[in-house]
């Protein structure tokens, strides 16, 4: 799903992807409200990157979305807490009364309301809150950095690629979007321009189609503002880059949820803290850290002290995410130089700075292997992944350009990803570029999806939305529903190709999951000769937990971050 991965990216959801949990856990690692397992406590999140947004439109952070989503946030349908992949992916009834009726061959969808589901203020939740919360991510000038599906699906017509529809702040072309998204009582229907037979897996992979009070809406300013209808409301205000706290919601009926467990009394968030610190603290298991989570890998100077008992509350599962890089198309304009780059970029270079197999397993697409009907090991990347120097060399020669000055943009602020920025720097300038290290180590996403972002080249990582392609290739590299004056979405490299435009078209079209993935392939390719990406590796989560930690675990449905819909604290 949608971006990410540890600073996550974004994210993103594995869904039916077999993921399973790599490490131990001890045998009393599940825990049970009779070995204090039950209600009550307070956990402990401890992380370093802050969220982004916490607006439910604009969150596309694969551990925001899983975070929010068994907290705060509830969708018509959602993802189950549970560790078996085969049923992470099926979507279970959450808001709404079933998990939803297609019609009309897929370009029409219907959900109706549960009775008793309210807002943190007692208020019920109706049709028109869920109508205004997807109206919200057609403000693309405000509501920025979200997911855009609706904008290429809902059926309101477009203009030079873009819906007439601006969202409902400036209401252009408002009849437009009504006629596509109804109510009647408490039953909301969409309709769409092309069949999406996976809309209820959008739905509850994603926080975007939730429900939003109209008259909570302040734009821009609600960024960090969580007006909730689940089991804990924000107490008090979010801080960015410290955290907040959340406490339980007395408007919140777990009658009407059958997905979360909301078994902590309080959930408390700590931002701003080094992956060093927090798994420091984590492996000394002290006081409230007994009751803490992460999202935060070991760190690889730190390996050798996981062992023991330590060892048994850690776990190393294979996430959903692809690390990459993307050429910027405004910069980089020569296919030799960006082909250079190719050969010059050492996967094994990168993934040895970053703790090896441990951290990473090799990368050939920017379609995770779990994809099995559009996967594919891209031919386009054929200098192995220790690179190929001497070619880039030759390439650049050819070019024109022997020294060509870049600037690498990346996620940083810790030891391992500076020493990762370093391999390549070191790989790259070997073949005769002249690298500058752009490191950014507060928010990053929202920063180089301004399509004037300072970089040549920028980091990315990205997880399926759902499992299907569809929410890897368009969402990344199709240009008419990500680049517009103030954002190119997800496409961080501005790339922008009429002939992979057309063939995303063809895919959409297709009548079977294979059919589609045949021609994802072929895109893959064209991709890559293009060098419109370049793949770095598949990471892999290496999470401690503190010993009172109970109910833990490794949910692809929760891109196999901490599912907080399922952890407590023993009392």
């Amino acid at each position: 799903m949608n971006k990410k991965s540890y600073s996550i990216l974004a994210v993103a959801i594995a869904g039916s992807m077999s993921l399973a949990a790599c490490g131990g856990g001890s045998s009393d690692d599940k825990g049970s409200s009779s070995e204090g397992g039950g209600k009550g406590g307070t956990l402990y999140y401890l992380s370093k990157r802050p969220a982004e947004h916490l607006d439910p439109q604009r969150m596309y952070i694969g551990r925001d979305i899983a975070d929010m989503g068994r907290l705060t946030y509830r969708s018509l349908v959602q993802m189950p807490v549970t560790e078996d992949a085969a049923k992470a992916d099926k979507p279970v009834a959450d808001l709404a009364t079933d998990t939803g009726k297609m019609s009309d061959g897929g370009k029409k969808w219907s959900f109706t309301l549960k009775d008793g589901v309210k807002w943190q203020d007692g208020k019920d939740i109706t049709c028109d809150d869920l109508k205004y919360g997807l109206s919200r991510s057609f403000a693309t000038d405000v509501i920025t950095g979200g997911p855009n599906y609706a904008l290429g699906f809902l059926d309101v017509p477009q203009k030079d690629g873009l819906p007439v529809y601006n969202g409902p702040y400036k209401k252009a072309g408002q009849a437009d979007f009504d006629k596509a998204v109804t109510c009647d009582g408490k039953t909301i229907t969409y309709k769409f321009n092309k069949a999406w037979p996976d809309f209820n897996l959008a739905v509850a992979s994603l926080r975007a189609f939730d429900p939003y009070r109209k008259d909570q809406d302040k734009g821009d300013k609600s960024n960090y503002a969580v007006f909730s209808n689940g089991p804990y409301k924000l107490q008090g205000t979010w801080q960015k880059g410290k955290g907040g706290t959340f406490v339980r919601n007395e408007n919140y009926d777990a009658k009407t949820d059958g997905v979360r467990k909301a078994l902590p009394d309080k959930i408390v968030f700590q931002e701003g803290l080094t992956n060093e610190v927090i798994n420091q603290r984590l492996i000394a298991d002290s006081g409230n850290d007994k009751n803490a989570v992460t999202d935060r890998a070991v760190p690889p100077s730190m390996y050798g002290q996981v062992t023991g008992k330590i060892a048994d509350r850690s776990t190393n599962p294979q996430s959903p995410y692809v690390d990459y890089l993307v050429p910027n198309f405004k910069k980089m304009t020569n296919p030799k130089v960006r082909q250079a780059l190719l050969a010059a970029t050492s996967q094994d270079a990168w993934i040895k700075a970053g703790g090896g197999d441990k951290a990473y397993t090799n990368a050939y697409s920017i379609i995770n292997p779990a994809l099995t009907t559009a996967y594919a090991k891209n031919p386009a990347f054929k200098y192995g992944t220790g690179g190929n120097i001497e070619e880039a060399k030759k390439l650049l020669k050819e070019a024109g350009q022997p020294n060509p000055s870049i600037k690498f943009t990346y996620s940083g602020g810790t030891p391992t990803s500076q020493k990762q920025a370093a391999a390549l720097k070191d790989t790259w300038e070997k073949a005769g570029f002249k690298v500058t290290l752009n490191e950014l180590t507060d928010t990053y996403y929202d920063v180089i999806q301004n399509p004037n972002a300072d970089g040549d080249i920028f980091w990315g990582g990205w997880g399926a939305d759902w499992p299907s392609a569809s929410t890897v290739i368009p969402a990344l590299f199709d240009s008419r529903i990500n680049l517009t004056a103030k954002s190119n979405g997800q496409d961080y490299g501005n790339y922008k190709s009429d002939e992979v435009n057309k063939m995303i078209d063809e895919a959409a079209k297709a009548t079977s999951v294979d059919a589609a993935g045949e021609i994802y392939k072929k895109i893959d390719k064209k991709l890559g000769e293009d060098v419109a990406y370049i793949p770095l590796e598949s990471q892999k989560f290496y999470l401690l937990r503190g010993s009172n930690v109970t109910n833990y675990i490794d949910n692809p449905a929760t891109s196999m971050y901490p599912d907080l819909g399922s952890v407590g604290v023993k009392k």
